[in-house]
């Protein structure tokens, strides 16, 4: 049986541009180098190909620095896409540019108006919920307004708290499978997974719970053996990506796609 969490038909990338460099980041350790990032991202790109999946990849947006990181700018269900509001100002345009992409695949491309804020980057969906975590891109109010428009299909929506710090969600989490999360300890420690399997990372390797689950494979940046053996060992199918130009601007693995099943159209 199809698994809509981490099971897809397609997926969104966008190539970086040369204004990568001017990107937000939480602190600055070094200038990401484009060369070596587009080596990157091309490797991701083939990768998540490799599981048979349609992988469109879209032209840089060069006024926005940050925009390589598509999965901030919206959440795409098997029913509906949904642009989100970024929380820092310089990303507000990416979510109107990617609804035009998305109103290509989806009948139903919802929007969130504001005046919360809510970005992919905090959004995990598993089989039974969606979790959402709180931080500083992500508030209640952008929270309680993706809960009113996922309620049609019947999603239970729960918001939770991150640990101080933490940029997003999913800087610290991942989805395994229908009944497992890959977590960092300071996060899995306040309870938010309760009810789940929980693999935690290596002491030191926290920086690679940013991992995906894209149909068969695991994709997790590369350099982090101890928790590569921990998965390995667990009998996941491990594809490691380079990471070390996007981690220079907060970014890891779900960042970089959206990936979805989208709604079979008749006719």
């Amino acid at each position: 049986m199809s698994k809509h969490s981490y099971t897809f038909t397609h997926a969104i990338t966008r190539k970086p541009g040369a204004s990568i460099t001017n990107g937000l980041r939480a602190q600055d350790t070094g200038t990401p180098s484009l060369e070596r990032l587009l080596e990157h991202h091309a490797h991701y790109v083939a990768v998540l190909k490799s599981t048979g999946a349609e992988v469109t990849t879209l032209v840089p947006l060069e006024e926005f620095p940050d925009s390589v990181f598509v999965e901030d700018a919206a959440l795409c269900l098997p029913e509906v896409a949904i642009t989100m509001r970024p929380g820092t100002p310089s990303r507000f345009g990416e979510a109107g540019i990617m609804a035009t992409t998305l109103a290509k695949i989806y009948d139903e491309v919802a929007t969130i108006e504001g005046p919360g804020t809510i970005e992919g980057g905090d959004i995990l969906v598993t089989e039974r919920e969606i979790l959402i975590g709180t931080s500083s891109r992500t508030n209640s109010s952008g929270i309680e307004e993706l809960r009113a428009i996922v309620s049609r299909w019947n999603y239970s929506v729960r918001e939770v708290q991150i640990p101080k710090g933490v940029l997003h969600f999913k800087t610290d989490c991942s989805l395994l499978d229908e009944e497992t999360i890959l977590s960092t300890k300071r996060l899995a420690d306040s309870g938010c997974f309760k009810g789940y399997r929980i693999i935690h990372t290596a002491d030191g390797e926290e920086a690679c719970a940013n991992s995906i689950r894209f149909n068969d494979l695991v994709l997790m940046p590369d350099g982090f053996i101890k928790t590569e053996e921990i998965l390995l060992e667990a009998g996941y199918d491990i594809q490691k990506i380079g990471n070390s130009e996007a981690a220079k601007l907060d970014g890891g693995m779900s960042c970089l796609s959206l990936r979805f099943s989208p709604p079979q159209k008749l006719g």
